[in-house]
């Protein structure tokens, strides 16, 4: 099964970093998070990766171009009159990547419109590139199946940002107590399951999938969610990325279930077989 990653806007929020890059690409840890969330479908098998790309795709395109170089020891040997190179160690996954130009101002769901030609008549997944969860993926997609509907999303309950106040009819406080993540409502995080019938739900660039098409499946009943309990932050703002950078860093990174070193060592591979 193919999984579709949404990594083509322009970042404002956090402009700090994606002045440069596209969101996808802040490093955490050294890494692009768009490399973590795909670390986080290989974990499962899921290694035939399409990336929706659009502002500052360059960025994306040699970061990958490299990736083989950067990931494995190598030796040049020049002593012959010649590049000979040796490969030693490899520390690479077992991806295929297709990175696709889905256009500057495009729209998250025009985005996948243009990919259609990429995944044709089967099922798949989709995800934003700039967010990162501990969802176990084969539950979600053993759930997907097991309904038998055109979608699924990943829901997750969104904490509430302030403190939470008990307020009497005669408005005075009858209690005050920070916020905790049962305050809040349950949103989109991302981690979806598709069948290729929601392709007739987008008309072009410029729909938002998660406006009509969304909204149509559920109108119809088309639309199911999976309630994940466990972890799942996103990345829209220096404060977020320093919240993840630092999760990393004390290693106690929830999404984080694979091995050290990459999905190949020469020894075999890591994970849980393809998909």
């Amino acid at each position: 099964m193919k999984v579709v990653l949404l990594a083509g806007g322009f970042g404002t929020r956090i402009s700090e970093e994606s002045v440069n890059k596209p969101k996808p690409m802040v490093e955490i840890g050294g890494r692009p998070i768009l490399w973590h969330i795909m670390k986080e479908y290989s974990y499962y098998g899921y290694n035939d990766f399409i990336i929706c790309a659009g502002y500052k795709q360059d960025v994306i395109k040699t970061w990958f171009s490299e990736y083989f170089l950067r990931a494995c020891d190598l030796t040049f040997d020049f002593t012959n009159g010649e590049n000979e190179i040796t490969v030693h160690d490899k520390h690479i996954e077992r991806w295929k990547v297709t990175i696709v130009d889905t256009g500057l101002h495009t729209m998250t769901g025009g985005r996948v419109r243009r990919v259609k030609k990429y995944i044709g008549n089967h099922t798949f997944m989709l995800t934003y590139g700039d967010a990162v969860c501990d969802v176990d993926i084969d539950k979600l997609v053993g759930f997907h199946r097991e309904h038998g509907k055109l979608a699924t999303l990943t829901a997750v309950m969104q904490e509430q940002q302030k403190g939470v106040l008990d307020i009497g009819g005669d408005n005075a406080v009858k209690s005050f107590r920070e916020k905790n993540v049962s305050d809040g409502a349950p949103i989109n995080a991302g981690y979806m399951v598709l069948e290729p019938e929601v392709f007739d739900y987008i008309v072009g660039d410029r729909t938002i999938l998660e406006k009509e098409p969304l909204e149509r499946l559920a109108d119809e009943g088309q639309l199911m969610s999976y309630r994940h309990r466990g972890f799942w932050q996103c990345m829209d703002n220096k404060r977020e990325m320093d919240l993840l950078e630092k999760l990393w860093d004390t290693g106690n990174a929830p999404w984080k279930k694979w091995e050290d070193g990459g999905a190949f060592r020469e020894n075999g591979w890591f994970g849980k077989g393809e998909k």
